[in-house]
């Protein structure tokens, strides 16, 4: 670098040299001058000039002291610039206000009347440190309804197929155009959209503030056909150009409509209880809700018995060298079930808290067990299941081989007479009665099919769920052996369950949202997502009345929700509700 630019300065001496036998001395500029400062290699040339007498001699020393004036002197001109008429911009970023803002007709402010801004994000992912509340339910489900409410006048007004035109002809006026002979212009294409200042109403020829009463008063009545009809183009009232809302007249209407209400369907649990060693097994039913209102619930080698009118836990039994793999309590409800690791079946009476039997057959645990009257049926990890009639000494009554891996879903239909049971080789199987062969098999789930639910609004509607690497729900009908929509969840569905007071479907689910959601059958529409629980939801139970669910989860709690609403029942109904209980 130093090489470089030692030979820079050379060659500016020499080129300066002819200059200086003629010449003027450079003056350098006053501190008040504009000039621009020179360069930095012209600055150290016009420097050192003036001491120079002859070039030929060699040059003389510099004064130090004078050199740093004149440096000094040169940097304050420097300094100086000139300035500007006007001042500076400001650089500080102005403030850009957004388009949210939409008033309508009525001069309401859509925004404050949706609440569409919020501080933290969206308003349908509320911030997780704000703690939720049964007061304030309400309000996040009206804060999700407005949110729904602009996605869809924002996608009506982008994404409408047909755009208002401002000028429209009346099947009249078409007829009257064409019986007099005269030449329609053809119509606009409707694809088209143009500007509003283009689409200004042309002005009528003449007549233009004509007057013409419906009847004379002479009695004769006036042409229906006046002059500004014949001149001037039909205009639509409801047409853009006319609007004062800036939003289109179909965004309006849609606006105006009288829309359903949401049901309000509460996002916190009413209740959660501690559930210590509830195993977090994919293939296990541990929870069950009896018709007499009492949960029972199988914690590691003990049943636990939760009375939901008096809030009382029992402890129902324990079992020795042995823990609880599933748990059913029979239609009745005074009875329970219990199957267990080592592969036997239990019967115990829950008012006496005896046990009654023991029932033997299997050489696997027994995940799944399920009533139909008399008949108690039960699935093992052995691919066997059995029916058993408890009325009978024999340990069983009909053997089923038709799985490959372990049965870990069993659903009675009571009124057909069907069981639906699925297992760990992805099929989904439909027995009559007591038949020992399949009367359907579907292989459609790609996973393990634990998630069962019957209708009980429509006869022989089977809905099923699969797991993770299938996460979908599908729908069955036994009746003519077709296969219904099929809704893909994203997770684990773990268990299934129709409302009993509405066309209704609730699912939990495990990988990988841990959420519990109710759906609206036959659209499938989500009603509302319930989360809470830290670990895979893989049990469900229902309530006797239809309106509450209990959900566990491997984080060892149960969360009781408010799911659905009471049946209302009218007319004779309703009035018999009144008479109380018959003796």
């Amino acid at each position: 670098m130093r090489g470089g630019l030692a030979s820079g300065e050379h060659a500016a001496e020499t080129t300066a040299q002819p200059a200086e036998e003629t010449s003027t001395p450079p003056l350098i500029s006053p501190p008040e001058s504009k000039t621009p400062p020179t360069t930095t290699h012209k600055r150290h040339e016009n420097l050192a000039e003036p001491k120079r007498k002859d070039k030929g001699k060699g040059s003389e020393p510099v004064d130090p002291s004078a050199l740093s004036k004149a440096l000094a002197q040169f940097e304050q001109a420097g300094k100086v610039r000139e300035r500007t008429p006007n001042g500076s911009p400001n650089r500080k970023r102005q403030r850009i206000y957004g388009d949210r803002f939409i008033p309508n007709r009525s001069g309401q402010d859509l925004q404050a009347s949706y609440s569409l801004l919020f501080e933290d994000g969206s308003p349908a992912t509320p911030s997780r440190s704000a703690k939720r509340t049964p007061q304030n339910e309400l309000h996040f489900q009206k804060t999700e309804e407005a949110n729904k409410t602009y996605s869809n006048l924002l996608r009506q007004e982008m994404f409408e197929s047909t755009v208002p035109q401002a000028i429209t002809h009346s099947p009249t006026d078409e007829t009257t155009r064409q019986s007099s002979g005269r030449s329609r212009t053809p119509p606009a294409r409707t694809t088209a959209t143009l500007p509003a200042p283009s689409v200004t109403p042309s002005t009528p020829h003449k007549n233009l503030f004509s007057y013409s009463p419906r009847h004379s008063y002479s009695g004769q009545p006036t042409p229906s056909r006046t002059p500004q009809s014949r001149h001037a183009p039909n205009l639509n009232a409801r047409s853009e150009i006319y609007s004062l809302s800036p939003i289109k007249y179909s965004s309006q209407t849609m606006l105006l409509t009288p829309r359903k209400t949401a049901r309000a369907v509460s996002k916190v649990p009413y209740k959660v209880l501690d559930a210590p060693d509830l195993a977090d097994d994919f293939y296990l039913n541990l929870v069950d809700w009896g018709s007499q209102n009492t949960l029972g619930v199988g914690l590691g080698s003990c049943v636990y018995m939760w009375n939901s009118n008096s809030g009382r836990v029992t402890k129902l039994c324990e079992l020795p060298d042995d823990t609880v793999t599933s748990v059913n309590w029979i239609q009745r409800g005074s009875h329970i079930a219990i199957g267990t690791n080592r592969g036997f079946v239990q019967i115990w009476d829950a008012a006496t808290q005896r046990r009654l039997r023991t029932m033997t057959g299997h050489t696997g645990r027994v995940g799944a067990l399920a009533w139909n009257d008399h008949i108690l049926t039960s699935g093992s990890r052995d691919r066997i299941i059995y029916h058993r009639d408890v009325r009978q000494p024999e340990q069983w009554l009909r053997k089923l081989v038709g799985h490959k891996q372990e049965v870990c879903g069993l659903k009675w239909n009571s009124e057909d007479g069907q069981l639906a049971s699925g297992g760990n080789d992805n099929k989904l199987m439909v027995w009559e009665k007591l038949n020992a062969e399949p009367t359907f098999k579907w292989s459609e789930h790609q996973a393990a099919v634990k998630a069962i639910a019957w209708s009980p609004h429509q006869r022989g509607l089977l809905a099923s769920g699969g797991g993770t690497a299938d996460r979908t729900i599908k729908f069955w009908n036994t009746l003519v052996s077709s296969h219904g929509p099929s809704l893909d969840t994203g997770s684990q569905v773990c268990n299934l369950a129709w409302s009993r007071n509405s066309n209704e479907l609730v699912s939990t689910h495990g990988y990988s949202q841990n959420q519990i959601i109710v759906w609206k059958y036959p659209s499938m529409e989500e009603v509302v997502s319930l989360t809470g629980h830290t670990y895979r939801v893989l049990y469900l139970a229902m309530s006797p009345d239809g309106q509450t669910i209990v959900t566990g989860a491997g984080d060892e709690t149960l969360r009781f929700w408010n799911a659905f609403k009471k049946k209302e029942r009218s007319g004779v109904f309703a009035s018999m509700d009144k008479w109380g209980v018959i003796r």
